[in-house]
């Protein structure tokens, strides 16, 4: 599948939800709060979810990448809830801000892979998308600032570095 552009600008690919655990399944819109994505829920909410990992989010060129290196990877397979396509994956920081449509969400952290995504790595080498293993490969959890609905093929739009990434009342 052809990754969503418009004008060479980048786009939501895939919205992904489940009613815990993976693979996450394709829908295609989701609205979107503070305490993440409608229509999702978490196996471990103490580990996934929450203000602080709302949303999670994965790039598809970089499961594309890792297609290409054998592994039996989808978007959606890994828990991500929106995979982004045309973004600078490995410029991405916690702390950077993004709006995906009409929704805003500020990247909090990059997630640590488990277990359970071992199904989607050769060899069950799930730390192939492991921050401290593999630096840029990660997926990474998001907050939400501005609530909304987002589709399959929303722009996707980077602001600038939020000067102070934990304070979300100076917006």
């Amino acid at each position: 599948m052809t990754p969503l552009r418009l004008n060479g600008l980048p786009r939501v690919y895939q919205l992904s939800v489940s009613q815990g655990g993976v693979p996450k399944v394709a829908v295609s819109e989701a609205r979107i709060t503070r305490l993440g994505v409608e229509g999702d829920r978490q196996r471990h909410p103490d580990i996934h979810g929450g203000l602080e990992r709302a949303v999670c989010l994965f790039s598809f060129e970089v499961i594309e990448a890792l297609q290409a290196e054998g592994h039996p990877i989808a978007a959606g397979s890994t828990g991500e809830n929106v995979t982004l396509a045309g973004l600078n994956w490995f410029s991405l920081k916690p702390g950077d801000r993004i709006g995906l449509g009409s929704v805003r969400l500020e990247l909090v952290s990059y997630t640590a892979p488990c277990v359970h995504n071992g199904r989607w790595f050769l060899k069950d080498d799930f730390r192939r998308i492991s921050q401290k293993k593999h630096p840029g490969w990660s997926r990474l959890y998001a907050r939400v600032l501005t609530e909304g609905v987002i589709r399959m093929g929303d722009p996707v739009t980077r602001e600038p570095r939020a000067p102070h990434s934990h304070d979300v009342t100076s917006l």
